[in-house]
C-alpha cells in the first residue's frame, strides 16, 4: 500500500521546487515563491481526483477528522457514532472537540453495521462517521438514508481506502464530508498530511478558516486578514504538499498494482472452502490496499497468524488483540486516562464502555485476517506469497 515504496524523481522534482524557493509555508511570501504554490496545486488535483468541489489540506488524517466534524458544527456534548474497528485517532479527534464517541458494531464489511447505527441514535447524535477500513467500504446507501431521515451529518473517513469507489463515486465524496490521511504508510503519502473534501461551501469555508487559526484568507495581506471565529493550527507545509502533489498524480498507477495483486490473493485463497472473503457492498470496488478474509473461528485464526510469522509471511494481522485498531484493547479510552480534564458530560457519555459488549464485532474481527498489499512486490512474489499462505492455512484446517 504505501506510496513511499515507489518514491522517485517525480517527488524529488516537486520538493526541489520548494527548496529552491525557500518558502516552506503554504500562505503568504508571494514574491519569493517563483510561482510555486504546492498546497494549492495539490488541493486542485485532489478535487479533480475525488470529484469534489472543495478540498482543504491539513496536517494529518486525525486533523482532517476534527476539522471536518468542527466544520459541520459538532462540538461539546454532541454524539458521533463510529465503528468498534477503526484507528484510535477516530475517538481522539472527536473527544478533542468535547464531543462523545459512540461505538457500535461492525458487520461482515468490517465497517459500520447500519442496523447498529440506527439503534444507537439519540437526541444528542449529531453525526455518523463511517470508517472505510482496510481498503473497502460500508453500505453507504443505507447509512446515507439513516442520516437523511434523522438529519445527521455523514462523515467518511477514507484514510485507509483512498481510490476505492462506491457506485462509481470515489470514497469520501458520497457523504457530507470526506477525510483522508497522507501519512507515511498510506497509499499516497505527503510524509505527514491529510485532507477534507466536501461539496458544501459553508463546510469548506469553515474548514479553511478553522484549520488556520480562524484566518479568513481574503486578499494577500496576511496581517490584514480577519478572524471570523476561533481556530487552531492544522496547516500543511509546502514541502509535505509537494510530495503529495507528485503522489496523487501516480494514484492510478498505484491502484492498478494493488488491484492486480488483490485479485491474485482472492483467486488463490478463495479455493479453500473454509475461507470466506470480506463482503464488499454491491456497487463497490476496493482500493486493493489490503486483502481481507475470514477463517472459521478465533482459535484457527490465531494459529494461522502464528504460522504466517514463523514462515516469513509478514504484514498480516488479526486485530482482535491489537492495541491500535480494535475496542478490546482500548483501556485508555475505557478508563479515561487523559492528561487533560475530561468533562462530566463526556464521562457520563462514555460510561457505556464499562458495560457494553460487542459480540457481533468480536465474531467478525476474531475470524478476520487482514494482509497489507505492497506496491514494491513483483507479480511473481505475490503469486508465491499467496500460494505459501494457502499451503499454511490448509495444513492447519
Amino acid at each position: 500500500m504505501p506510496g513511499f515504496e515507489l518514491f522517485g524523481d517525480l517527488e524529488r522534482k516537486e520538493v526541489n521546487d520548494v527548496l529552491d524557493s525557500g518558502v516552506l509555508m503554504r500562505y503568504g511570501f508571494d514574491g519569493m515563491r517563483n510561482g510555486h504554490w504546492k498546497a494549492n496545486e495539490l488541493e486542485a488535483e485532489l478535487a479533480k481526483t475525488f470529484n469534489s468541489k472543495h478540498v482543504q489540506l491539513v496536517s494529518s488524517g486525525t486533523a482532517a477528522v476534527s476539522v471536518a466534524l468542527a466544520s459541520a458544527g459538532v462540538g461539546a456534548g454532541d454524539e458521533v457514532i463510529i465503528p468498534t474497528f477503526t484507528f484510535v485517532a477516530s475517538f481522539e479527534a472527536i473527544m478533542m472537540l468535547g464531543a462523545i464517541p459512540v461505538l457500535v458494531d461492525i458487520d461482515d464489511t468490517l465497517t459500520l453495521d447500519p442496523k447498529a447505527v440506527e439503534a444507537a441514535i439519540t437526541s444528542k447524535t449529531k453525526a455518523v462517521m463511517v470508517v472505510h477500513m482496510c481498503g473497502s467500504m460500508a453500505n453507504l446507501n443505507a447509512l446515507q438514508e439513516i442520516c437523511d431521515v434523522n438529519n445527521l451529518v455523514l462523515v467518511e473517513d477514507a484514510c485507509q481506502a483512498i481510490g476505492a469507489t462506491y457506485e462509481g463515486k470515489p470514497l469520501g465524496s458520497v457523504g457530507d464530508l470526506g477525510c483522508f490521511s497522507f501519512d507515511f504508510v498510506k497509499t499516497i503519502t505527503c510524509g505527514e498530511g491529510g485532507a477534507v473534501i466536501t461539496n458544501n461551501r459553508d463546510y469548506y469555508l469553515n474548514a479553511d478558516h478553522y484549520s488556520d487559526h480562524g484566518h479568513d484568507h481574503i486578499g494577500n495581506d496576511r496581517g490584514a486578514e480577519t478572524h471570523p471565529f476561533l481556530g487552531y493550527n492544522f496547516r500543511i507545509s509546502e514541502l509535505h504538499a509537494a510530495v503529495g502533489l507528485a503522489q496523487v498524480r501516480r494514484l492510478p498507477e498505484f491502484l492498478d498494482i494493488q488491484r492486480k495483486y488483490l485479485k491474485i490473493f482472492q483467486e488463490t485463497l478463495s479455493q479453500i472452502s473454509e475461507i470466506t472473503l470480506r463482503t464488499v457492498p454491491e456497487g463497490g470496488e476496493e482500493s486493493g490496499a489490503f486483502f481481507n478474509f475470514f477463517l472459521p473461528d478465533l482459535e484457527t485464526t490465531r494459529e494461522v497468524i502464528k504460522a504466517f510469522k514463523e514462515n516469513g509471511i509478514d504484514a498480516c494481522w488479526n486485530y482482535y488483540d491489537n492495541n491500535w485498531h480494535y475496542i478490546r484493547k482500548w483501556d485508555h479510552l475505557k478508563d479515561l486516562k487523559s492528561l487533560f480534564p475530561i468533562s462530566e458530560e463526556v464521562k457520563v457519555g462514555l460510561s457505556y464502555l464499562k458495560t457494553t459488549s460487542f459480540e457481533q464485532s468480536d465474531y467478525y474481527i476474531g475470524r478476520n485476517i487482514s494482509c497489507l498489499i505492497k506496491l514494491s512486490w513483483t507479480e511473481e512474489e505475490v503469486k508465491s506469497r499467496a500460494q505459501k499462505m494457502a499451503e499454511i492455512i490448509k495444513s492447519l484446517l
